[in-house]
């Protein structure tokens, strides 16, 4: 299952470690030095004996070799199947876009009710983690966002109108993210509201895309700004508490989720911060732990992408204590769940390799391979290609 080790495409981030520190003419023992890892843990990933599934970790080894994270994940990923090569191709449609320069007014037929319908799609397609129909939906969408609030009049148009030009532009900076685009990420961002302050959906999504680059302190920053804004947010205290996790401050991570466990105002914060507490507890090496919580999220209260993510979290658990089966089995319903959500997530692909490597029997082999295939992380089997 495992690439050729020379190749960049679809490899692990351990492979692609290899080739990064070889390019530096590092040994594992100068490299885990200023990296703060383990030279033990650096062979493990590198021969594939262990997989990366912590945001710190893959930090950590980025900025000691002073290289992106995307340069170790291998975002944006080449495309795999019509529906991925879709994807692909509206974020270059969206990078057009923004090179156009900006339009005066002009008078249309577009609404402030027609841009929310529009709206609404694209938010249905992102809660349920379809990644494709996003994609299909963004377009024209940020084509009547620009129609509707014509940039040059941002600052000054109306409110409602503001704040759903907003959400589209937030909505098109997440999918570009989570491709890897994230410098087309920020530029969205920034231009979701020209000349204005920073509304609560950009503040939440510049906290995300700072996690991604593998810079807590800074997403930390921005939580605060966001804190004047959100009140008693569940999601920002999620994003908080993982970003104090992620720059190792387990205590803080723990104290402000438990708080936020006892201001939840109804089920579903309380079930988004059951997964949060989970996330934390992979993010600070306790994978007994991010199971328990896992288990006690009431699944019902989630969104679709939500689901997706407790079955990655609890696979990866499974995982780390030898459960191959069980793991195999939560991959396999996450992705049926949420399928581009799941195969362009980095955390997920490395899984994905690890749970091949390890397939003690057939019948799992079998239910991995598939999403290997899938995902673009190995060639399609003879059988697979005489069926597609």
């Amino acid at each position: 299952m495992r690439e050729p080790d020379g190749a960049l495409g679809g490899g692990t981030i351990g492979a692609r470690l290899t080739i990064w520190r070889t390019r530096h003419c590092l040994t594992r023992v100068a490299f885990a030095r200023p990296s703060d890892v383990s030279t033990e843990s650096i062979s493990q990933w590198e021969t594939g004996q262990d997989w990366v599934d912590r945001r710190s970790v893959l930090a950590a080894l980025s900025n000691s070799l002073r290289v992106d994270p995307t340069e170790l994940t291998g975002q944006p990923y080449s495309p795999t199947g019509e529906q991925h090569a879709v994807v692909r191709a509206v974020a270059f449609h969206l990078r057009r876009h923004l090179a156009e320069p900006p339009r005066p007014p002009t008078r249309t037929t577009e609404s402030a009710d027609g841009l929310a319908a529009r709206v609404r799609t694209a938010v249905a397609a992102e809660e349920a983690g379809d990644e494709h129909a996003l994609a299909l939906a963004l377009p024209e969408l940020i084509r009547a966002a620009d129609r509707v609030v014509p940039l040059l009049l941002a600052p000054t148009s109306d409110e409602r109108a503001q704040e759903l030009r907003v959400h589209a532009h937030v909505l098109a900076a997440g999918l570009l993210r989570r491709l890897g685009y994230r410098d087309l990420g920020w530029t969205f961002l920034h231009r979701a509201r020209p000349g204005a302050p920073a509304t609560l959906p950009v503040l939440l999504e510049e906290v995300r895309l700072l996690i991604d680059l593998g810079s807590p302190e800074y997403a930390l920053a921005r939580a605060a700004r966001a804190e004047h804004a959100a009140g008693d947010d569940a999601e920002l205290s999620a994003l908080t508490a993982f970003a104090h996790a992620m720059a190792g401050r387990r205590e803080q991570a723990e104290q402000l989720l438990a708080a936020a466990v006892r201001r939840a105002r109804n089920e579903r914060d309380a079930a988004v911060l059951a997964v949060a507490r989970a996330a934390a507890a992979v993010e600070y090496g306790a994978p007994d732990e991010a199971a328990e919580y896992a288990r006690a999220a009431d699944r019902t209260a989630l969104r679709p992408v939500e689901r997706a993510q407790v079955l990655l979290i609890s696979a990866g658990t499974a995982a780390r204590g030898g459960d191959t089966a069980r793991a195999v089995a939560d991959l396999v319903e996450a992705e049926a769940i949420a399928p581009l959500r799941v195969r362009l997530d980095p955390f997920a692909r490395e899984l994905v390799f690890a749970l091949a490597s390890r397939a003690d029997t057939s019948a799992v082999a079998d239910a991995v391979r598939p999403i290997a295939e899938r995902a673009g992380l190995v060639p399609p089997s003879r059988r697979t290609r005489r069926t597609t």
